[in-house]
């Protein structure tokens, strides 16, 4: 199962084959600004078979997302994440440094929102968002979510959990 097309965007499962375009953006410091590090070539062939294990066990997971004349533009997707000791769906995005800014994720993860409220029917979406990456949270935002207590809250923040129920 995947997101429907949008008006610029496709979707497709990660094969081996994208080793080169995820390890490229998986590993920019600019993409992976929020996270620990940017990602190895290892992690990122990690990363693309955790998503074939997401796939055949779930349905789901990151896609590729191109553009219609089949430009790599990201990753984007539902995975299912720990908040607050329960599991939840969550939409996941990562978009190439060079397209930031230009509404891609906002796309992409829109049409994600929709195949979980359609056609898996999930009560609740949650994105879990580093509290200083104001560009993600205003995505999240654009979707119709809304700031969620975290358990990992204090006097350093490391995320934060913006949800909506569908």
């Amino acid at each position: 199962m995947l997101p429907a097309p949008t008006m610029r965007l496709r979707f497709r499962e990660m094969t081996p084959d994208d080793l080169d375009d995820m390890a490229a953006l998986l590993g920019d410091p600019q993409v992976m600004a929020f996270y620990p590090a940017p990602k190895s070539r290892e992690d990122a062939a990690r990363w693309i078979a955790w998503n074939q294990e997401n796939y055949a066990e779930h349905g789901h997971g990151l896609w590729i997302v191109e553009t219609l004349d089949g430009d790599f533009v990201g990753d984007c997707g539902l995975t299912w994440q720990d908040v607050n000791g329960t599991p939840a769906l969550e939409v996941g995005y990562h978009v190439r440094a060079a397209l930031q800014g230009q509404g891609f994720a906002t796309e992409a993860a829109g049409a994600c929102r929709d195949l979980a409220r359609d056609v898996l029917h999930a009560s609740d979406l949650v994105a879990i968002i580093h509290p200083e990456n104001t560009a993600s949270e205003r995505v999240a935002r654009k979707l119709g979510m809304e700031r969620r207590e975290d358990d990992r809250g204090g006097a350093i923040a490391v995320r934060t959990v913006l949800g909506m129920s569908l």
